[in-house]
């Protein structure tokens, strides 16, 4: 265990805008002295209230530990900055669950135990989805369950048209599909092309299922992948709205009942088999075939450091009870949209939710956003690449015009 005076580097953060963050649930107050038998827990669900499902769940973890847990629940960009901020003053809670791009961000900072120094091992854990809590070759956390994208697809729509899903194989095969879409009259496929994360977020499997590396954005191989976007906004296979979509807004479109294809996350199967129409979901595919990666969503379960080491003990059980194969597939089934982290737990999942098959299989070939070692240095790549998105789609720059911006501008912030 790493020693209690270890430094939190100096961190970034403007105090004034992390005070006035809103979003925190009424469940608890943050910070405060803590006492041996209550333990903090922040995490980045205010949606889930204190009489939820998943308040129950992690209270129960603190009664089997023999403590109370204090839930503290922001959004997701309020838990960051308000983490950064505890951080400094030193009221870090003794868990947080975190969104898996800020694991590298908070751990950069030095206030993130590593697993090797909390004793609790990883191996077991599907090496795809532990990458995004990785730093340096150090493991940061334990994901409790992750989710990512696919294409779903309404079946009446394909019908119509004369289009068998199963043809759908590569960038060519969906891109005929869409022709004959929209020449029966019905609309293509939808996208969530906005300038803010969520735009890079689903830019990314067409990315790098043209075999584009975020280390150099200008490669021909991501101008084919932004050309893609392009053209098929060019032609009418995509709307005009998808500039501005974000993920909701992209669902709201597909449930009209007038597009083919939506691209959309596990977070979605319920309002599917709520919708008014057939759907199905595939996997996206790559250019030339095969399954594109497509990046990974979830949360990781982290232990910040503490003054009192003598803390760690408690808290580690309490993550041990978050993270049995048991406690993996209850977290998935409590938010019906999370898929666990190891195989064992997605075929015990399968077996009571057979119809979350597409969504193992495309979690099993997901990447995490920071993955290739990019820890900190993503965020500075990514707000370059959905600009460019932004650019290319908005007919300002063409693809490759775009892109060599964005990779000039991430190669300075990068350095």
């Amino acid at each position: 265990m790493s020693s209690a005076s270890r430094s939190v580097r100096a961190i970034a953060v403007c105090g004034a805008a992390v005070l006035a963050m809103a979003g925190c649930s009424s469940d608890t107050g943050a910070g405060g002295a803590q006492s041996s038998d209550t333990y903090t827990w922040w995490d980045p669900y205010p949606q889930h209230k204190k009489s939820s499902e998943w308040a129950e769940r992690v209270a129960k973890c603190g009664d089997k530990a023999g403590v109370t847990i204090k839930r503290t629940a922001y959004d997701t960009t309020a838990l960051t900055n308000q983490a950064l901020l505890a951080a400094q003053e030193g009221t870090s809670p003794d868990l947080m669950l975190l969104d898996n791009p800020a694991v590298s961000t908070l751990a950069d900072t030095g206030m993130l135990t590593t697993m090797k120094e909390f004793g609790l091992g990883t191996s077991g854990i599907d090496k795809n989805l532990l990458a995004a809590g990785v730093v340096d070759g150090k493991k940061y956390g334990i994901p409790v369950g992750a989710n990512t994208l696919a294409l779903y697809y309404n079946k009446d729509v394909l019908d119509a048209a004369g289009v068998d899903p199963a043809s759908v194989k590569d960038w060519d095969s969906l891109t005929a599909a869409l022709k004959k879409v929209t020449g029966a009259g019905k609309k293509g496929i939808t996208f969530a092309g906005i300038g803010t994360e969520e735009g890079s977020f689903q830019f990314l499997p067409w990315f790098w299922g043209a075999g584009a590396d975020l280390h150099d954005l200008d490669s021909p191989e991501a101008a084919d992948a932004l050309k893609l976007w392009t053209d098929w906004r060019k032609r009418g296979y995509a709307p005009e709205s998808v500039i501005n979509n974000s993920q909701n807004t992209t669902w709201e479109e597909f449930l009209t009942g007038k597009f083919a294809f939506a691209v959309n996350g596990t977070w979605q199967v319920d309002s599917a088999a709520k919708a008014k129409f057939d759907t199905g979901v595939l996997q996206i595919p790559g250019k030339d075939g095969g399954v594109a990666p497509t990046p990974t969503g979830g949360e990781f379960i982290t232990a910040p450091v503490q003054k009192d080491t003598g803390r760690y003990d408690v808290t580690k059980k309490i993550v041990k009870c978050m993270t049995t194969p048991e406690g993996m597939v209850e977290t998935a089934k409590t938010f019906a949209y999370y898929i666990p982290p190891t195989k064992a737990t997605q075929d015990q999942l399968l077996k009571e939710k057979p119809r979350l098959k597409p969504w193992v299989k495309a979690v099993r070939t997901a990447k995490g956003r920071t993955s290739d070692n990019l820890g900190t240095d993503y965020p500075k790549i990514s707000e370059p690449l959905w600009t460019a998105v932004q650019k290319a789609l908005s007919k300002s720059k063409s693809p490759e015009g775009a892109l060599k911006e964005a990779q000039s501008t991430a190669k300075d912030k990068v350095g």
